[in-house]
């Protein structure tokens, strides 16, 4: 497969996760908008009610992760990852990372490791109502030092395997 070809699939890939989030927030639709257009465009229209909420469904969990995993620029995959760390926490999140560096393809890889670096937002009560009124929220939500251990472990693991099937001795 082809760089362009993959970067078609990626493409095709970030319209169909952003258009799920939109039709899961019940947004409508977006058929005017010039098809090049419409991926950034969902994703423009989804940002704030995906922050504005308390809480999201829980259907919108694997739709956010896929999105900020396909979305071709690092600038905008806080997106999606941001509303997910405040509806289900840092740990969460950054497990579902995990799963894609793990078991992905080579373009869902590289989109772990760029939604990997929004999964480190700071989380401020008054940036979203996902929050007690009081300003706290459960910590659990967001342990995830052991998750951050098997990225560490993960990530080295790929390196030292691309270098071996690129013919290279890494130690």
């Amino acid at each position: 497969m082809t760089d362009d070809e993959r970067n078609e699939v990626t493409a095709r890939s970030f319209l169909s996760s952003a258009a799920q989030v939109a039709q899961l927030l019940d947004l409508g639709d977006v058929a005017n908008v010039p098809e090049d257009q419409r991926a950034r465009h969902l994703a423009h229209a989804v940002r704030r009610p995906l922050l504005e909420r308390a809480d999201l469904p829980e259907e919108l969990f694997a739709p956010l992760m896929a999105a900020a995993v396909y979305d071709p620029d690092p600038s905008f995959c806080r997106w999606f990852v941001e509303p997910a760390l405040y509806t289900f926490g840092r740990r969460r999140v950054m497990t579902a990372l995990l799963d894609y560096l793990r078991s992905g393809t080579d373009a869902e890889r590289a989109g772990a490791e760029r939604a990997w670096y929004c999964a480190h937002l700071p989380l401020r009560a008054d940036r979203s109502p996902a929050y007690a009124p009081d300003g706290r929220r459960d910590p659990t939500l967001d342990e995830a030092h052991d998750v951050m251990d098997e990225w560490l472990a993960a990530s080295e693991a790929q390196v030292r395997d691309r270098a071996v099937s690129e013919g290279r001795n890494e130690t």
